[in-house]
């Protein structure tokens, strides 16, 4: 029994870049000195957090969509 179609696997995917996005932010804030500026890597922290969770809950809803 396969739920996993390629669809949710790219939702799944792009869930684990957002959560890495996430924490390669908090890191790059933390440090003091971000390399793309304290500006954008809270814009791209502030993104990849909610992108995280609706990336992975899209995944979710579609592999359960494809039980059968």
């Amino acid at each position: 029994m396969n739920t996993i179609t390629p669809k949710s696997g790219l939702f799944l995917a792009g869930s684990c870049i957002a959560a890495i996005a996430a924490v390669g932010s908090i890191f790059e804030l933390s440090s003091g000195q971000p390399d793309l500026g304290t500006q954008t890597t809270a814009i791209i922290l502030a993104l990849s957090i909610p992108l995280t969770g609706l990336f992975f809950v899209a995944a979710v809803k579609d592999a359960r969509a494809n039980i059968k």
